[in-house]
């Protein structure tokens, strides 16, 4: 005889841990983007001071990022990212250790100041880097990636200027980048928000196919 009341039991059981499993691994968690700091000031033998020198940041200030005592904004992570000879956007990448599967929710912290408006959508140093932009800014600077790079606008608009020509773009509208390709670009207003898809500057793509065997 078929027994539906052990089959409903297992069930109950089964969604139970699910939802244990679920609620153990998926916590709101903040990237400790000072760590990756420290770990890349280290790399490179610099002193807090020599950092100083290049950001024109405090060493208390430095101190207290890389002991998570503060968060910067994706402003003074770009000065530190350039007195480290690196990008703001490969410390965010190692800020987390990696991942297979990790979810991010809407309302999980960047792990900068809140006022940045600058969301990782991918934690951990990973081939791909994502990251969401809100509101009205002016990226203030020149980038130049080693990979390729794609901009997508999610609402609103943005100004992009790459290899001397000026693009606009509206809601739905996507631009890629080659790897190499200078561009600076400027959020048009409170409301836009900007999708940025990267392949990580530590992957070395190549610019064209391998040809095929014969």
């Amino acid at each position: 005889m078929h027994d539906d009341t052990h089959e409903e039991k297992d069930e109950q059981d089964f969604r139970f841990e699910f939802d244990r499993d679920r609620k153990e691994k998926d916590p709101k968690e903040t990237l400790r983007v000072g760590v990756a700091v420290r770990k890349r000031r280290r790399a490179l033998k610099l002193t807090l001071a020599a950092v100083s020198a290049r950001s024109g940041l405090s060493v208390p200030f430095l101190s207290q990022i890389e002991n998570e005592r503060a968060r910067p904004s994706m402003r003074s992570l770009e000065r530190v990212a350039d007195a480290l000879e690196t990008t703001a956007v490969e410390l965010l990448a190692a800020s987390d250790t990696a991942r297979t599967v990790d979810l991010v929710r809407a309302a999980d912290a960047s792990g900068l100041e809140p006022a940045a408006g600058v969301r990782p959508l991918v934690r951990g140093h990973h081939q791909l880097h994502a990251l969401e932009f809100t509101g009205d800014r002016d990226a203030g600077r020149e980038y130049q990636h080693r990979n390729d790079e794609l901009m997508y606008v999610v609402a609103g608009a943005c100004q992009v200027e790459a290899e001397g020509r000026a693009y606009r773009l509206e809601s739905g509208d996507a631009l890629f980048l080659s790897g190499g390709v200078r561009h600076r670009w400027r959020a048009a207003g409170e409301d836009t928000r900007i999708l940025v898809v990267a392949v990580g500057d530590h992957i070395h793509a190549t610019a064209e196919p391998p040809s095929p065997e014969h």
